[in-house]
């Protein structure tokens, strides 16, 4: 049987809310998007100037116990495993704070004996000696948990709930710790309270019904932001790409309706971070960057490693549309009159 959805997560009665659902409900004339475009970059140059901050994921591992129907790392995939050893994640690693990476994105999938909490923990000790800045894309975690990862050095969690909707929660999570709806929503919060600076949060589109996804998503972070006032959050737009497992939208979200999006969100949330990967087309972050965005991944690779060797071992967890390296990216960016930016900040709240 479905997990009950918190009241406060279906709440439409907000002015914020209301102004949400008319503009992605509604028709959108090309004149009107233009303006709201034009809010849009408006917003952002008024509270991230022309900057773009820019990160890098590494994929530690792709073992995985869970059964999303919609991942190509789902356990019943029949794809390649592998996961990188400490020394191998060195290497990994100083790759990319060669290429000028300051901020990692560590990345596993649902928890396992081989890529365990452990495993997790050691790995971010390892990062922190590396670069400024290192986030976790992983499995949700105690409380605990991520207070010890917060003393190896981790700043950062993202963790997307797929989806709100927790009748298509169900059915999309066959198996596996992840099958826990509200486990996974609540992990957000476990991780502030932990102690870990930021957290990062989305929904994927195309899994269910976007309007109320969005309206829901929007609800989540006013959560987040209301009661871990001190603590950063911002809002990520994965949508849905091929993967090993070939599992097709059953909500297809076009490039026109998602960046309608990120313009609203904009200006219900000016001083959020708003993050956009190389899932998308060059062309569309190219446009989106400044407009709306103010946070990009670069030279993404989805499969174990990868920078160090480019020779793929797995075919990866999804196709990446953006493959240009960050010299190429941040040739746009200046094109642009944008200044990509690694690092603005200094950890000394560490010491």
């Amino acid at each position: 049987m479905p997990a009950s959805m918190p009241s406060w997560l279906n709440d439409t009665a907000a002015p914020a809310v209301q102004r949400l659902k008319k503009t992605l409900e509604n028709p959108c004339s090309d004149a009107a998007l233009e303006a709201l475009a034009a809010t849009a970059q408006a917003l952002t140059r008024r509270h991230f100037g022309r900057t773009i901050s820019l990160y890098a994921p590494l994929y530690l591992s792709n073992y995985c116990s869970g059964g999303c129907v919609y991942c190509g790392y789902a356990a019943d995939r029949e794809i390649p495993r592998h996961k990188l050893t400490l020394d191998q994640a060195r290497v990994e690693m100083l790759a990319l704070r060669t290429m000028g990476i300051e901020e990692i994105l560590l990345l596993t999938g649902e928890r396992t004996p081989r890529a365990d909490y452990a495993y997790l923990r050691r790995h971010v000790d390892l990062a922190a000696g590396i670069f400024p800045s290192v986030a976790i894309e992983t499995f949700p975690m105690s409380e605990e948990e991520y207070r010890g990862l917060v003393e190896a050095g981790c700043t950062s969690v993202t963790l997307y709930q797929e989806t709100y909707d927790p009748a298509r929660y169900e059915a999309l999570h066959r198996w596996g710790d992840k099958a826990d709806y509200l486990s996974r929503l609540e992990a957000p919060e476990r991780a502030l309270a932990a102690g870990i600076r930021h957290v990062g949060v989305g929904a994927l589109l195309g899994l269910s019904e976007p309007v109320m996804e969005m309206i829901r998503l929007f609800n989540h972070v006013h959560r987040l932001r209301k009661k871990f006032w001190r603590a950063g959050v911002s809002v990520s737009f994965p949508r849905l790409r091929p993967q090993a497992g070939g599992y097709q939208a059953a909500y297809p979200v076009d490039e026109r309706w998602l960046a309608r999006l990120i313009f609203i969100l904009r200006t219900l949330l000016p001083d959020t971070p708003l993050v956009l990967s190389t899932r998308e087309t060059p062309a569309f972050r190219d446009g989106m960057a400044g407009v709306g965005i103010s946070k990009m991944s670069v030279a993404s690779r989805t499969t174990v490693g990868g920078y160090s060797d480019h020779e793929d071992k797995d075919p990866g967890q999804f196709d990446v549309s953006d493959a240009r390296d960050v010299r190429a990216f941040c040739a746009m960016l200046r094109e642009k009159g944008l200044e990509p930016v690694f690092k603005n900040w200094d950890m000394v709240y560490r010491h």
